[in-house]
């Protein structure tokens, strides 16, 4: 197909619309999204330690493949970063740490365990995000961290969070650009809570002393990251939206807001305009919820396509990092990547195209009737033909020629990490999957 023919009459199209794809597609090139490394191996990390997840995480399936150390997991995330078009940051957890010796504890985590890390990050131009790790080991089994009755695990997760701001601001001058250390925690119960108010004393408590530390804003920024309701804290979660909202206000930290983390009914994108009223900044994790905080792969859903709009019409592009957040074992984890990540930048140019100057003036006018019907009509706008001729001009696969190199892929190096006489014919052949120079089916 001629996708610089299909391009030029679009961009035809938009310009009677007064809208400059040439512009747009400026702008998309300036937004990096942040790629979260766990989708690469179901948020397993490498400390080897055979700790269950917990902490309300839970992964489904067990398609073959899965990244079971860092080399692999690099090398899948090559292949992802080859297929999204545009600038890309990655996203670490703590647990992601490495070592050729035996790991230090959580509190004791240091740069150099994310040495590796970073010089993977800088011969490939992009930027590392990170997050303490605050689940998955035996002093989180029971649910609680930050806030947790005793004050020696409480001590341990504060001096975790410690560690994990230096290592961030480490990273973020190690990379040229500012890290964000995103905080999350699991506390809280399943059933009904008495005392609601102790656990959020500790929290704050326990929040001021892991921020007491100043550390240079040029290579660091700060976000704590609220919630709900989990898996084993459906009734109470002591890092609230309210607390954290809160919180983020009093001692100047952006606030975290993930598109999971509320009821399956209700947008983060409406809570964008108000909280950036008064916050420094927001980071946005992008997820897809389905019935409860199920962290789906995201796609072009309405909700999506609100968060994008939102962003671009307010101009609040240069006072929000975007953040994919999702872990899916059921399908090939490199298609989940590129699916999610091609999603959320598709939906980002789909706002850039819109007309919303001639909206707006609709609006401020109070012709609501001529606001409707050009929202209506605009759905029309050949959209997909700019997208496909940015995925052309960056140099990325155009439309599903992508899942190719992802099958190939697949047939060479996710399947043979499975050991034949243990997971195949069993979990691979249900799935209809050989090792035959046929490959998988398409």
């Amino acid at each position: 197909m001629d996708y610089q023919r299909a391009y030029r009459l679009a961009r035809e199209q938009f310009a009677e619309w007064s809208i400059d794809t040439e512009r747009a597609l400026e702008t998309l090139d300036q937004i990096p999204l942040s790629l979260h490394c766990w989708q690469g191996d179901d948020v397993a990390g490498f400390e080897a330690s055979g700790q269950p997840i917990g902490g309300g995480l839970a992964v489904t399936g067990n398609y073959p493949g899965r990244a079971r150390n860092p080399d692999e997991l690099r090398r899948d995330l090559r292949l992802a970063l080859r297929l999204i078009p545009g600038p890309t940051r990655l996203n670490l957890h703590a647990s992601y740490a490495e070592s050729t010796g035996r790991l230090p504890e959580r509190d004791a985590l240091g740069f150099d365990q994310f040495r590796n890390w970073v010089d993977w990050a800088n011969e490939h131009g992009l930027g590392l995000d990170f997050n303490p790790t605050y689940f998955a080991h035996p002093l989180a089994a029971d649910g609680w961290t930050l806030s947790h009755l005793d004050p020696g695990i409480r001590r341990f997760w504060i001096h975790h969070g410690i560690a994990c701001r230096r290592i961030a601001a480490a990273i973020g001058a190690a990379c040229g650009s500012p890290c964000v250390n995103n905080l999350w925690i699991p506390d809280g119960s399943k059933d009904q809570v008495i005392d609601r108010r102790a656990p959020r004393e500790r929290l704050a408590e326990s929040l001021d002393q892991i921020f007491a530390e100043s550390l240079p804003a040029e290579s660091l920024i700060d976000a704590v990251e609220c919630k709900l309701f989990g898996l084993g804290s459906e009734s109470y979660v002591v890092g609230s939206h309210e607390f954290y909202l809160g919180y983020a206000l009093t001692r100047r930290k952006w606030l975290c807001l993930d598109a999971g983390h509320f009821h399956p009914t209700e947008s983060i994108a409406d809570k964008v305009s108000s909280v950036l009223q008064f916050v420094d900044g927001l980071l946005l994790h992008v997820s897809r919820g389905v019935r409860w905080d199920s962290d789906h792969v995201v796609i072009a859903t309405d909700d999506l396509r609100a968060i994008a709009l939102e962003l671009v019409r307010n101009s609040y592009l240069d006072r929000v990092r975007i953040g994919l957040d999702y872990f899916d074992a059921s399908i090939n984890r490199i298609a989940a990547w590129v699916i999610g990540a091609r999603a959320a930048r598709k939906a980002l140019l789909s706002a850039l195209l819109e007309p919303t100057d001639r909206l707006r003036r609709f609006e401020s006018d109070g012709d609501f009737t001529s606001r409707l019907a050009l929202l209506e009509e605009a759905q029309s706008l050949p959209v997909g033909a700019v997208w496909d001729y940015y995925c052309e001009r960056v140099g990325v696969p155009v439309g599903r020629a992508w899942l190719d190199e992802v099958r190939e892929y697949e047939r060479t190096e996710l399947l043979p990490r499975v050991a034949v006489d243990r997971a195949l014919p069993g979990d691979a052949a249900r799935l209809g999957f050989t090792l035959s120079k046929s490959g998988p089916p398409s």
